[in-house]
């Protein structure tokens, strides 16, 4: 008995070692084919450069659908089709101006509608301003002291933050609710700071969202730089009494028919069990949307395409979506999840990147505990690609109404110290990214894909 105990225990302890040094194989072929052959430099300068800005409804957003659906039909995969989705079309109209009046002296600070807002009257909005350090702040000054006056909104991401998402979760509730909180007390409009670590003239927008208020009740919205933001509340503590302008001509627009971009190969073990990856495929408009999210959508259809380069055929059905509408409103992402339900399609594992471009880090997962520790275990594979981040957190937008019985999720986690430097900025924009870490992301992605079709999930 001893003899057969230590016989199976080395056959085992063999067949780990081999898989193992399989693995090892895999993924060094994987990053060596993303860092010499990728394709997804290219493809995020034509998304860039060529076609610009895609938000929501517009013509570029358009022209990205029919781009990336062409080359993802050139990289011959089993598949590759259009979902139909209603989006939302705000348009951001002229340029925005601002400024504040101190001692008869007009000091313009830049600013930038924030998206779903409404427009300021045609010549514009002045009215006195108020600072609050968030929405807590503002309701507990009650309406008497906000009725009528512009909200301004400073509170900071803080920087003590080492994973700077932590700090954007902490303050964007004044950006996304402020408008509605501050014309439920009867201001007339809101400015906020932008969400960004760093000093610059940089206004950044996003989204605001007006709830269930009557339309007649809603008020403009704008961010404001932070240069601007500590400008302004400077001269507010010498002189509480000052009077700010500003105009704003954004509208929104019926609803427009787009599509979410799918490809996929088919599993030849277990087709009906699928793993899918993506990237939104949308931006905001006053960039080019190269880091948010560019960058993921080419680094999710890099995958397929080392895969293909390299032969490898997937156990499980291994699918590309690129998301339309995850800005303003998540509609490519709610309409892939309710197709797949209504569908009855199998998903065991979502993954997304939509974290910028920058040098991969590792993961983060939404999974039990099993899958989880089994993931982990993986962590000594991805060591000497410098990545090590293995935690439970939030995954992404887009992936987060996916739902099935037996689901691993995860989100691609990149070095995040720079990123809200370009989040929703003008200087998103294909110069800000780096062809080597771009990547090196998609090699990550691929990587973990290969790993989870390999040893499925628990």
């Amino acid at each position: 008995m001893r003899f057969s105990f230590v016989l199976v225990l080395g056959l085992w302890t063999t067949f780990s070692l081999n898989a193992q040094s399989n693995d090892e194989k895999m993924l060094r072929s994987i990053y060596d084919e993303a860092l010499t052959h990728s394709q997804c430099y290219d493809w995020l300068d034509y998304l860039s450069n060529t076609i610009g800005a895609r938000l929501s409804g517009s013509s570029s957003a358009e022209k990205a659908v029919q781009y990336t659906q062409s080359e993802l039909e050139q990289l011959g995969l089993d598949r590759v089709f259009l979902q139909e989705v209603m989006v939302p079309h705000w348009v951001r109209g002229e340029k925005e101006k601002a400024y504040f009046e101190n001692k008869g002296k007009k000091v313009e600070v830049p600013i930038c509608a924030l998206g779903s807002s409404v427009a300021t009257p045609k010549n514009g909005l002045k009215a006195p301003i108020i600072e609050v350090m968030g929405i807590d702040e503002m309701i507990a000054l009650g309406t008497e002291k906000i009725k009528g006056k512009i909200v301004f909104f400073n509170r900071p991401m803080t920087p003590i933050h080492i994973r700077t998402f932590e700090a954007y979760g902490g303050c964007i509730d004044q950006r996304s609710s402020g408008a509605r909180e501050a014309a439920k007390l009867g201001a007339v409009g809101v400015i906020v700071r932008s969400m960004n670590l760093r000093l610059d003239d940089f206004p950044h927008t996003g989204n605001t969202n007006y709830g269930d208020l009557p339309k007649e009740k809603y008020i403009p919205a704008a961010a404001i730089s932070t240069n601007g933001a500590n400008l302004l509340s400077e001269s507010l503590k010498n002189n509480p009494n000052l009077q700010f302008f500003f105009k704003q001509s954004c509208e929104t627009l019926p609803d427009v028919l787009s599509y979410n971009v799918v490809g996929e190969i088919k599993g030849t073990e277990k087709p009906d069990e699928i793993m899918v990856m993506g990237g939104h495929l949308d931006s905001w408009d006053l960039g080019d949307g190269s880091h948010d999210d560019g960058a993921g959508v080419v680094q999710s259809m890099e995958i397929l395409s080392i895969f293909k380069r390299l032969g490898y055929k997937p156990k499980h059905t291994i699918r590309v979506v690129l998301f339309m509408n995850e800005e303003n409103g998540n509609r490519g992402g709610k309409k892939y999840a309710a197709l797949a339900e209504s569908n009855k399609e199998n998903h065991i594992f979502a993954l997304e990147s939509d974290a910028g471009g920058f040098s991969p880090r590792g993961f983060s997962f939404e999974a039990d505990s099993a899958n989880f520790s089994k993931i982990s275990n993986w962590k000594t594979l991805f060591e000497p690609y410098l990545i090590h981040i293995f935690v439970e957190g939030h995954t992404g937008v887009d992936i987060g109404p996916l739902q099935s019985k037996h689901i691993v999720k995860a989100g691609l986690q990149p070095d995040s110290q720079r990123y809200f430097d370009y989040h929703h900025a003008a200087n998103d924009t294909f110069d800000a990214v780096n062809k080597r870490e771009l990547e090196l992301g998609a090699a990550t992605m691929a990587s973990l894909v290969y790993l989870m079709d390999q040893y499925g999930i628990e």
